[in-house]
């Protein structure tokens, strides 16, 4: 059987699950490999994918025999055949995080589900540590990353705009074996670093702008996540002071980022960090990356993980001064028991172009 769905029923045994519906298009290319639309049903005996016709001749192709997975066609499948695949299952798991209320509905009249478990974070846990195929594309999304940003610092000029700059990101990434963009991109310029979430726009690039570019390639359907900061001619004074703040969290950070640690204790450290200057940590410090960009583990102060090895996460401090100016600095991370491995290279001292 394929070892991620083996893994997974395993998984449904522990939690005294008789089945499970997949609806995310995500958890279904990581338990298949398969990203053809449709929905995965796991009954008490049989793994079966149901997708359109369209898509049929791809997903049998793609389906080994090892692979114990039925494929069925949407058009030839009745309501009477959806509900005889889980008419032996009290207790069937489903994405609670995923589907919309009246998809629920929908799914509990069409499969007369008795009992209906909430089953998210089953899914959200196999998807933390990743395997050595995974480490080696996200490990390829960052190095083409690293490329792009160091073709950034040549490509960039005065009078170019956040969206000029954003487009080239996405061109590059596709002209250089990417699948393309991981997430939309962030590029911002002067007042518009302020932003932590910023959206590219129609501003010209000024002498003396600082410039924060958040963005990441997505290879064979893994993201990478970095963060640079450029400044155009010169650094002003209060930008340099805040960087370097920002640089110091992020290295130290990093230094704790091991098997074993407390993903809560690292965000309160760079929390206290940044009250001694009299800032505040205004969004998450880190987060998993995976098929997701954004995805367990989570650095915040509400909760708490233990980081494993071969997880990999970001570290992404940042400091905002409303209208004004802001830096994060961020960079995805492989960890391991002794030392953690930054996966996106990119100089982080301070760059003028």
């Amino acid at each position: 059987m394929n070892v991620r769905i083996k893994k997974f029923r395993e998984e449904l045994s522990n939690e005294k699950l008789d089945g499970f519906i997949v609806y995310n298009p995500v958890n279904i290319r990581y338990l298949t490999g398969l990203e053809a639309e449709g929905i995965l049903i796991l009954s008490k005996y049989d793994n079966i994918y149901i997708t359109d016709s369209r898509y049929i001749e791809e997903v049998r192709n793609k389906i080994t025999i090892e692979d114990e997975i039925i494929v069925q066609d949407i058009k030839q499948v009745t309501d009477e055949d959806l509900i005889n695949l889980l008419y032996d299952c009290e207790r069937i798991g489903f994405e609670e995080k995923y589907i919309t209320y009246s998809n629920y509905r929908n799914m509990i009249m069409k499969f007369r589900i008795k009992e209906a478990i909430e089953g998210n974070d089953i899914l959200d846990k196999l998807r933390e540590v990743k395997n050595k195929k995974e480490v080696e594309y996200i490990e390829t999304a960052c190095n083409i990353t690293d490329s792009c940003f160091l073709y950034l610092q040549d490509f960039i000029k005065v009078g170019m705009t956040e969206k000029e700059i954003a487009f080239e990101i996405q061109k590059f990434f596709i002209e250089n074996n990417a699948d393309g963009v991981a997430f939309d991109s962030i590029v911002a310029s002067g007042a518009n670093t302020s932003m932590p979430h910023a959206v590219p726009t129609d501003k010209e690039i000024e002498y003396g702008d600082p410039i924060l570019i958040d963005f990441g390639a997505k290879y064979k359907g893994y993201c990478a996540d970095m963060t640079r900061m450029l400044f155009v001619g010169e650094i002003k004074d209060k930008y340099k002071e805040i960087y370097n703040i920002v640089l110091e969290a992020h290295d130290k950070a990093l230094e704790k980022m091991k098997n074993g640690a407390d993903t809560k204790a690292i965000s309160n450290y760079v929390i206290n960090e940044f009250k001694m200057y009299s800032y505040e940590l205004i969004h998450a410090l880190g987060h998993g990356v995976g098929l997701d960009v954004h995805e367990k583990p989570f650095f915040s102060p509400k909760n708490s993980y233990i980081l494993k090895n071969n997880m990999v996460v970001t570290d992404e401090p940042g400091i905002y001064i409303p209208g004004e100016f802001g830096v994060r600095i961020e960079d995805t991370i492989l960890i391991n028991n002794s030392q953690p491995e930054l996966l996106t290279k990119s100089n982080k001292n301070i760059m003028i172009i």
